[in-house]
């Protein structure tokens, strides 16, 4: 009875020794996102990588902080460096495909992964797209309540060219189902980098459709609750307003 009673205790204290780790992956995650300091987010997510006995979880997690540093890269005309974390973060999603581990967000993941081999090479378009197409389908059909796979079907409207059935208005529809489901569940919106990002893709959105005031209603949204987002505060918001003036 007393070993069952030592053992309860020290595995609630590896519980605590574990949660707060997690908890502030995220929000320095979340801190490196709203202050433009990507540096402290590759710090994190190459400590992540380095971890032993990673757990799916713990992988997952991983993942999506891979995920947003790719997408940065190739962004920033960083290419060498996003082809070497895509590797990493193909391979970590390899081993959750492997497990069987939450299916429909690995297909999610995976849509993603050739959207950005076709910003790493234009010339892929036309096959990685496709089956860009199919992983964001079947990430739906798996888990409808799967925000990641809307927000993937959002990104191929965005992104497809209107001549091969591309549409913004398609977008964000996506898009704004991508929210919803985030917002049902507070604790998945608060303190999470890619509801912030879901956001400003959101209000982009708006912008190029030239809903300005629906597009105005979501920066200050998001500049409601940081105020110091300086990329919004600072370019996206003077650029709607610029934009707004000049029609």
């Amino acid at each position: 009875m007393e070993r069952s009673k030592h053992r309860v205790i020290w595995s609630f204290l590896l519980m605590l020794a574990v949660i707060p780790a997690v908890a502030s992956n995220r929000s320095d995650i979340y801190s490196a996102y709203i202050n433009n300091n990507m540096d402290r987010w590759k710090a994190v997510i190459d400590k992540m990588e380095s971890a032993e006995n990673k757990s799916n979880d713990f992988i997952l997690e991983l993942i999506n902080y891979q995920y947003g540093y790719i997408g940065y890269c190739i962004g920033f005309d960083k290419k060498s460096e996003a082809r070497s974390y895509l590797s990493l973060a193909q391979k970590n999603l390899d081993i959750l495909e492997k497990n069987n581990f939450k299916p429909g967000v690995v297909h999610a993941y995976k849509s993603a992964f050739y959207g950005f081999r076709i910003g790493l090479n234009p010339v892929s378009a036309p096959v990685n797209g496709l089956r860009s197409i199919d992983h964001a389908r079947e990430a739906v059909k798996l888990d409808p309540k799967n925000y990641l796979g809307y927000v993937q079907q959002g990104n191929i409207q965005f992104y497809m060219p209107s001549t091969f059935g591309g549409s913004k208005k398609e977008a964000l529809a996506h898009y704004l189902k991508a929210r919803e489901i985030l917002e049902k569940d507070g604790s998945m919106a608060a303190g999470n980098w890619n509801y912030m990002s879901l956001l400003i893709v959101i209000g982009q959105t708006y912008t190029y459709l030239k809903d300005y005031d629906k597009a105005r209603e979501t920066f200050d949204y998001i500049l409601k609750m940081e105020p110091q987002f300086l990329y919004v505060s600072e370019d996206l918001y003077p650029k709607l307003l610029q934009k707004i003036e000049d029609e």
